[in-house]
């Protein structure tokens, strides 16, 4: 009976739950009053990001209890992995369209926005051309 006794105050959940407050307290910290640089605090709130998502999966929705607890835990890493690269590709797709997109381009383009349409003596629009 001791032992139910402890199985009915959810300790994981309270323990879980202090976890969570202080990381969301040092996350409020470093970016309001550190001081460090933008990719600094960018760093740390991720990671710190990270560590409470972690706690919340093993504290709150007992991932590794259930009798597929390991099938879970693949599942939950397969997903991430996906997760991460569809961010990490969308991010860099939209990197490299940005280091070859040339201003001059633009500019050479806006001098093509004068059309004229050129009619033959059967009324075809056939012949166009771009200034």
């Amino acid at each position: 009976m001791a032992s139910h006794s402890e199985s009915r105050f959810p300790w994981k959940h309270l323990v879980g739950f202090i976890f969570s407050i202080v990381l969301t307290l040092i996350a409020l910290w470093v970016g309001l009053y550190s001081g460090f640089s933008t990719k600094m605090i960018i760093t740390f709130i991720v990671i710190l990001a990270i560590l409470q998502a972690i706690i919340q999966l093993f504290m709150f929705m007992h991932v590794t209890e259930s009798e597929n607890g390991k099938w879970q835990t693949g599942t939950m890493l397969y997903a991430a992995f996906i997760a991460v690269a569809i961010v990490a590709g969308t991010i860099w797709v939209m990197s490299f369209g940005m280091g070859y997109m040339d201003h001059k381009d633009m500019k050479d383009m806006k001098g093509h926005d004068k059309m004229e349409m050129k009619h033959d003596d059967s009324g075809n629009m056939d012949n166009m051309d771009m200034n």
